[in-house]
């Protein structure tokens, strides 16, 4: 009897052992469980988070880029009213981008809205694109147009400034053809008996004889004739220091002056002088002007 006792008494105990034992193992099996659980949930978590990194910095990347787009094709407008909408959506650009720096990356809510508004700023994008390049060709349009007005403004100026030469070619011709001559120029001294000396002491006047060369293409009509008598020593024999006509811009003493009728044709002039002043011996000279020229000249000797 004790030992059937003591039997089932160490058969019990085997069994409370063995309940113990398979309680531990099975223990030991669900902590392992919820340690493997635990470490794969926070691996899963760290690729998540990881994968949440690279997805900001990809966005931020994009906004980034997308901001220097804008940059770049503020250089490209001339138009004032498109750079300033240019300026505005490039500093919605750099807010969003601000915003998006501080954002943790783990608020996929935000995250996404910001990949939205992404989005948006691409439409607007594309389509101040489409307004620049049409400004861009217009503008392109616009400079040919003037490059080919300026080339024919040019084309225009040098032909106008080709026949302004030859207008005035042709009026310095005209001028020149149109101007008189004097021909034939002869100065003789007389006394008072009119008849021609030599002897500076027995002249009592100069007798200036010329012609009028035939022009039909001067202008007829009156002409004033201005005579000079130039000494030796380049003093000119005048009445009155003024008795003056133009010429060459200038105001210059004459020594005789008359007016005579020109129709064309050869037309013969003779003018005195009254010898009035002490003349000395040497080259005279006497110097015919009408219309402003200068149309004959003749040097002429005094003797003793």
């Amino acid at each position: 009897m004790d030992s059937e006792k003591k039997e089932r008494k160490e058969n019990k105990e085997i069994n409370k052992l063995s309940l113990l034992i398979v309680a531990i193992i099975v223990l030991l099996l669900v902590v392992g469980g919820a340690v493997y659980y635990i470490y794969h949930q926070k691996q899963q978590m760290s690729n998540l988070v990881e994968t949440f990194d690279l997805e900001k910095e990809s966005l931020q990347d994009e906004f980034n880029e997308l901001s220097l787009q804008y940059e770049g094709y503020k250089f490209s407008v001339n138009n004032d009213s498109l750079l300033t909408l240019l300026n505005k959506e490039q500093a919605n650009v750099q807010r969003l981008m601000e915003e998006l720096r501080t954002v943790k990356a783990t608020n996929a809510r935000r995250i996404n809205e910001l990949k939205k508004e992404l989005e948006t700023l691409r439409k607007i994008m594309r389509n101040y694109v489409i307004q620049i390049d049409s400004l861009n060709q217009a503008n392109e349009k616009l400079t040919q147009e003037k490059e080919q007005a300026v080339r024919r403004y040019r084309q225009a100026s040098s032909t106008a400034a080709q026949l302004t030469r030859e207008l005035e070619k042709q009026t310095e011709r005209v001028t020149l053809a149109s101007r008189l001559d004097a021909t034939g120029i002869s100065v003789s001294t007389v006394n008072t008996r009119g008849k021609e000396v030599k002897k500076i002491k027995q002249m009592t006047q100069f007798v200036v004889n010329f012609r009028i060369a035939k022009n039909i293409t001067a202008p007829v009509g009156e002409k004033m004739i201005y005579v000079r008598l130039k000494k030796p020593d380049d003093d000119i024999l005048v009445k009155s220091r003024g008795d003056v006509f133009a010429f060459e811009g200038k105001e210059i003493n004459f020594s005789m002056r008359k007016i005579v009728e020109y129709d064309g044709e050869e037309l013969p002039v003779t003018m005195y002088w009254d010898i009035e002043e002490f003349l000395s011996p040497g080259i005279y000279r006497v110097d015919i002007f009408v219309d402003g020229n200068l149309i004959g000249r003749r040097n002429f000797e005094l003797e003793k």
